[in-house]
């Protein structure tokens, strides 16, 4: 039975001019260039302008502490740019253009490609050349095997339609074995190290002994049990230092001594802004990268001004009217969401400066305040959303290194006495008392929490444990040496 039934609802709904300035906040610097570019290459009514724009300018450097404008912008300042030369009679030989131009670019081998080529340099039958460069394969970029025969012999069973034997598997894995780098296709840490020091030219008594404890006591010397090892193998303190010395000189991965250049350029950081102390007045940009000079293509402005003028009004012309119109508004509206993003960047770093002033003029840690979202939208008068999302995979440069937005967000420690402190401040005092503690007899977290109280920081043990796991640094057990 069919009926007809009303119903109220509540329905948020993203505008797409919202949806495009909430994607272009959370783009990094080298992400916004892509997007920049891939809107250059699918709308023809949008192009880069010959001269910067005194508006940009403004926008994107500012003395921190002066009064700008940030107000809303007009649709309307894109219209109206006859002023400007046309930008297809200008050479394209600014600074921006040659630094798009530099791509990354790497000729060395990977990791894998310097494997295979040793496959050649073995007296290797079809089937066994098979199975060595299947094994090759499976090896991950760290230089292990890390699956077990069994799924491998049925991968090749399915590939190529033969019961590969545990027994063959094993002699193609013992041969990639003897490749180089040292270490490569182990099944374990365990197996690396001693395939590395089995490979060893050296015939010391202390790397003799490395290789009975790394194959009999190799859970005891990670736990840095070495008062057991030393009972059992019947050594001294010296000998067993000169044991931990050859264990220490060896990779634990040998595939990342391979890692080319273009993985490399990854890791590489662009800041998206630059914050400079000219006299104790800091000044704030944006990167040059962020600064794209955009306008809307004269010739589709006088184009459609022809073609709402054209009295002849057909099919065609109203179709052609109607493209030229979207292109337009596409591009207008682009620019302008471009612009809202940069100034919304801006703001919230001004923000971030106004609250964390003494770190940025000292660059000293401690001088951290805690600072959470909710301060920064505050004084913005943002969303929490807003500042979230300019906050996350940004980057800041500073005359004391370049340190991520997050950075700057801590959260209040509380004391059991009242007392306030940043978690800054907590985890310094925590690895300072961790760095000269005495390697032969290092403190317990409950230890540690004792001497942070003495220091003024009365946390419980077990937020020392969480901090110092967060500062990557090993139980008590684990960081004592010989």
């Amino acid at each position: 039975m069919l009926k007809q039934q009303l119903a109220q609802k509540q329905q948020l709904k993203l505008l797409p001019q919202q949806l495009m300035l909430v994607k272009l906040l959370e783009a990094t610097t080298v992400e916004l260039d892509e997007r920049v570019i891939q809107e250059l290459e699918s709308n023809p009514a949008l192009e880069e302008s010959a001269g910067e724009d005194s508006n940009n300018d403004s926008d994107n450097q500012d003395d921190f502490g002066s009064n700008q404008d940030n107000g809303d912008m007009d649709l309307g300042d894109y219209r109206n740019e006859d002023d400007i030369p046309d930008y297809k009679l200008i050479a394209n030989n600014r600074s921006r253009d040659e630094k798009k131009e530099d791509i990354p670019f790497s000729a060395d081998l990977t990791f894998h490609e310097f494997l295979q080529d040793q496959v050649g340099l073995r007296s290797l039958t079809e089937y066994e050349r098979t199975l060595v460069e299947y094994i090759i394969g499976n090896i991950d970029n760290d230089g292990y095997l890390r699956r077990s025969t069994d799924d491998m012999s049925n991968d090749l069973l399915f590939q190529l339609g033969q019961d590969i034997s545990e027994k063959d598997l094993n002699i193609a894995i013992a041969c990639v074995q003897e490749f180089d780098p040292p270490g490569v296709c182990a099944r374990s840490l365990q197996e690396c190290l001693l395939l590395q020091l089995r490979r060893e030219e050296s015939d010391s008594e202390a790397c003799r002994l490395a290789q009975v404890v790394i194959e009999k006591y190799f859970e005891e010397f990670a736990r840095k049990n070495y008062q057991k090892i030393m009972s059992e193998l019947g050594i001294k303190d010296e000998a067993m230092k000169q044991i931990v010395h050859e264990v220490l000189r060896l990779n634990p991965k040998p595939g990342n001594a391979w890692s080319t250049l273009l993985e490399k350029n990854k890791e590489i950081v662009v800041p998206d802004f630059i914050v400079e102390n000219d006299n104790g007045v800091l000044i704030v940009t944006l990167n040059d990268r962020n600064q794209h000079s955009l306008r809307v293509n004269p010739d589709y402005q006088q184009m459609q001004q022809q073609l709402t003028s054209d009295k002849a009004v057909n099919r065609n012309v109203k179709e052609a009217a109607q493209y030229v119109k979207q292109q337009i508004e596409s591009a207008e509206i682009f620019i302008d969401t471009l612009n809202r993003r940069n100034t919304t960047l801006l703001t919230t770093m001004r923000a971030i400066i106004e609250l964390q002033r003494p770190f940025f003029l000292d660059g000293n840690e401690a001088l951290l305040k805690p600072m959470i979202l909710k301060d920064i939208a505050e004084i913005t008068g943002f969303d929490l959303s807003t500042i979230s999302r300019v906050s996350n995979s940004k980057y800041v440069q500073t005359e004391f290194g370049t340190f991520p937005l997050k950075y700057f967000f801590s959260q209040l420690v509380q004391t059991e006495s009242g007392e306030e402190f940043s978690i800054h401040e907590v985890k310094n005092a925590l690895q300072d008392i961790i760095e000269n503690e005495d390697k032969k007899h290092p403190y317990s977290d409950e230890k540690l929490a004792e001497l942070l109280t003495k220091e003024g920081f009365d946390i419980a043990r077990r937020t020392v444990a969480k901090y110092r796991d967060q500062l990557g640094l090993p139980t008590a057990q684990l960081r004592k040496q010989i």
